[in-house]
């Protein structure tokens, strides 16, 4: 029991505390609450996985709340792309609530207040309440409209509702403490006036409540038990039990918000509105191209739940922010795929094979397994003839000992098939080598059990018939960014550290087997990567995208 203690996460320390003071398991509810203004991204897949974890291990109800609020950035694309984020990464909502469902709530709440001498309405411009909070050190100044009597302040915020004052005329502010040492309780704003069409409620609302009004509150009509958000959150923590306080009576059940630190993750960035300027200016495709770290574009570039849910596991939960690199990520999918992808051969840099002994007309299938880590996975035929295609790199007309691929007068063996030799080359006007000739062992064949299929060499490498090899476009994808930290420098524009080879498109050919891939289906390129089919494919054109190399090649760079 005491190892299990120790292996509980501060979140989950706080949740056990609860439960053997004042908490009772039915009471505990938790949620996963959204802004619909942008795609969700790796940091966001932590906190679902963080949540919706909770409920999975304390049996516990997990409501999707769309924290919908601002009429000006969101939209129902964005609503339809969360769920189906959630949804892919293996989890279910008990409730799908919105923040619009409690507006009348919240407004009638607003009214109380005011009534009760706790918010009245300001109407001085946002620069103007700016100077007036005060700094750090100094207190703010009250605002002159703070002692507006109960029924002025009604009467303005009915027609803020109604649209009956211009946008930017009045605000409705708390009243609590303009010389508090906590800047978010000097007299926060909770409503504004927006004349803009919502996504769910039409033009019913010109105001809508600011975030820490609006959040605190829809905990509590949902009896969400545990709020946790992230730690620029904890000084606003005053603020919610504030709001809490005022809007119900002690003896109801209230939420507790306690803060845990974001993994940012190296040679990304999230910050929404960075990533809406790559969409916007064409850096990118969409917000789904697979460089992109939204989870629809790991989705699409072949990333799967388990390996992200994995890489949410191994970072796990902390108190103090701190960079993740990215090549933790890039392991855990390695880690999966390599367990469940089948291997296929495919060349992306051909160069082409003549076997000069090889039968003329002449093609054999041969056996082929699909994954060594998996039994059950099978084998395959593959096409062989006198005429194929191998890497371009994997052959030299000279070298030295350490090279253990195809050079003249030495010995490789092509995977699932013969031991070769290489005997001569022919090139272009350019001095380019446009074909090698090759000899084979024709007793040589794998598995066959001759002596011959015996021998050991000490190079393998992988091919493609060529009158049987399908041409594919492949997408090379490597990461955004080429430092640590992207916009970390305030001095620079981020996209100046944009990596120049983020994407190279090549046309490989693949081994037949592949003829009917299907959208997102995955493949390990033996002693390539790890690729995937792309939503662009057609039946007349397959596309593949590189979700991740073999190896991690950022080794000496970062």
């Amino acid at each position: 029991m005491s190892e299990e203690k120790r292996s509980l996460n501060f979140i989950e320390q706080i949740i056990e505390e609860d439960l053997r003071t004042n908490y009772s398991r039915e009471e505990l509810q938790f949620r996963f609450p959204p802004e619909p203004n942008g795609y969700l991204h790796i940091g966001h897949a932590s906190s679902i996985c963080l949540n919706f974890g909770l409920g999975e291990k304390y049996n516990a109800p997990v409501n999707l709340r769309f924290d919908d609020t601002n009429p000006i950035k969101e939209e129902q694309e964005y609503v339809d792309a969360i769920k189906r984020d959630v949804e892919w990464l293996g989890f279910k909502w008990a409730k799908e609530c919105y923040a619009s469902d409690y507006f009348q709530q919240l407004y009638d709440w607003a009214v109380e207040l005011i009534k009760n001498g706790h918010a009245y309405v300001d109407s001085q411009t946002s620069a103007e309440i700016a100077e007036q909070k005060g700094t750090p050190t100094e207190p703010g100044k009250n605002s002159p409209y703070r002692d507006r009597s109960v029924e002025e302040n009604l009467e303005l915020f009915e027609k803020m509702k109604n649209g009956e004052t211009a946008e930017g005329q009045h605000v409705v502010r708390a009243k609590i403490d303009m010389a508090s040492k906590n800047m978010i309780m000097r007299d926060p704003v909770m409503y504004r006036s927006l004349h803009k069409k919502h996504h769910r409620t039409g033009n019913d609302w010109m105001i809508y409540p600011l975030y820490d009004w609006a959040h605190g509150q829809s905990d509590f009509i949902e009896h969400v038990s545990h709020s946790f958000c992230t730690l620029e959150f904890l000084p606003h923590r005053d603020l919610y039990n504030w709001f809490l306080e005022k809007v119900s009576s002690s003896e109801e059940f209230r939420p507790k918000q306690r803060e845990f630190a974001r993994r940012n993750l190296s040679h990304t960035i999230v910050s929404k509105r960075k990533l809406l300027h790559l969409v916007e200016k064409g850096i990118v495709s969409s917000w789904d191209d697979p460089r992109m770290p939204t989870v629809s574009a790991l989705r699409r570039r072949g990333y799967t739940p388990a390996s992200i849910r994995k890489f949410a596991e191994t970072i796990g939960i902390g108190k103090r922010e701190n960079i993740v690199d990215v090549s933790l990520l890039e392991f855990c999918i390695r880690e999966d795929l390599n367990k469940t992808a089948p291997r296929v051969m495919a060349v992306l840099d051909p160069v082409k094979l003549v076997i000069t002994n090889y039968p003329e007309g002449e093609e054999e299938w041969l056996d082929a397994e699909n994954n060594p880590e998996d039994e059950s996975a099978g084998s395959r035929k593959v096409p062989f003839s006198k005429e194929l295609y191998i890497e371009r790199e994997d052959f030299k007309e000279e070298a030295n000992r350490k090279f253990f691929r195809l050079t003249l007068g030495k010995e490789v063996r092509l995977k699932n098939a013969y031991i070769i030799k290489g005997e001569d080359v022919v090139k272009d006007e350019n001095g380019e080598i446009v074909e090698i000739h090759c000899t084979y062992d024709p007793k040589s064949r794998s598995g066959s059990g001759t002596e011959e299929s015996m021998r050991k060499v000490k190079g393998t490498l992988h091919w493609v018939s060529a009158k049987h090899a399908i041409e594919a476009e492949v997408r090379l994808y490597d990461r955004l960014f080429t430092v640590e930290a992207p916009d970390a420098d305030k001095e620079k524009d981020f996209t100046e550290f944009l990596n120049p080879d983020s994407l190279k498109v090549v046309t490989g050919y693949l081994e037949p087997s592949l003829k009917d891939a299907k959208v997102l289906d995955q493949f390990q390129f033996q002693r390539i990567g790890y690729f995937n089919v792309d939503k662009d494919s057609t039946a007349e054109k397959l596309v593949f995208n590189r979700t991740v190399t073999l190896r991690d090649s950022w080794g000496g760079k970062n």
